[in-house]
């Protein structure tokens, strides 16, 4: 059962959920491929009282969200399920790690979203993730469902299809009618070259370890 997709999300908000649904993905990326995730979604109840019906459903479920996202690959941080009583919305976060990226493609709740990061020509590295596309015939209004995706990506981004690029990060946003048969959100990017230890810094370890070993040694023939 898929629970945080986002196509399904969007069946059971036609039916349960009023007003826009939210979905926010953030991914933070490492040179090695690794790196962790962050989704929150959250909508505006119908009903206060819809609340049990949604979570029996799985996409506020804490157990079953826990659940499509264990994996070997992965290591979860946090799920936090919770009601606004201010404005009657329901809201997920989830949080968690990831060895590689390519790794998603293995659960079920991203097995279409072909995500990838391979080097590309010199010395680059080239990402992409692929956003399938929701057809309903349900009557919603496919504009007041809005879908951003973030990445923070670990070098100087050379090109993108990005709506908004700052600094490192990457930010596209959608609606149904956006997504159109799927979009493919991706970036090429010269990774930061891992920080050096400065000389200055070697020598003065290796002067330490010296005068350490001579105070041994002189202590040691007392």
């Amino acid at each position: 059962m898929k629970i945080i997709k986002v196509t399904l999300i969007f069946v059971l908000a036609a039916l349960f959920l009023t007003s826009c649904l939210n979905y926010t993905q953030t991914t933070t990326l490492k040179i090695d491929g690794s790196g962790k995730m962050f989704i929150h979604y959250w909508t505006k109840l119908k009903n206060a009282d819809d609340t049990s019906t949604v979570n029996e459903l799985g996409i506020f479920n804490k157990e079953k969200i826990s659940k499509e996202f264990t994996a070997p690959f992965t290591t979860i941080k946090e799920i936090d399920i919770y009601n606004d009583v201010k404005d009657t919305t329901i809201h997920a976060k989830v949080e968690f790690e990831f060895s590689k990226l390519d790794s998603l493609n293995k659960i079920k709740v991203f097995k279409d979203d072909k995500f990838s990061l391979k080097d590309g020509p010199e010395n680059t590295k080239i990402f992409s993730q692929f956003i399938p596309p929701f057809a309903t015939d349900l009557g919603i209004d496919r504009k007041k469902f809005a879908i951003i995706y973030e990445y923070y990506i670990p070098g100087d981004v050379l090109f993108h299809n990005a709506d908004e690029l700052s600094n490192n990060k990457l930010t596209w946003r959608f609606t149904l009618d956006d997504l159109g048969p799927g979009k493919n959100i991706t970036a090429t990017f010269r990774p930061f070259k891992l920080k050096e230890t400065p000389t200055w810094v070697l020598l003065l370890a290796c002067s330490v370890l010296c005068v350490v070993f001579v105070f041994l040694f002189k202590k040691k023939k007392k």
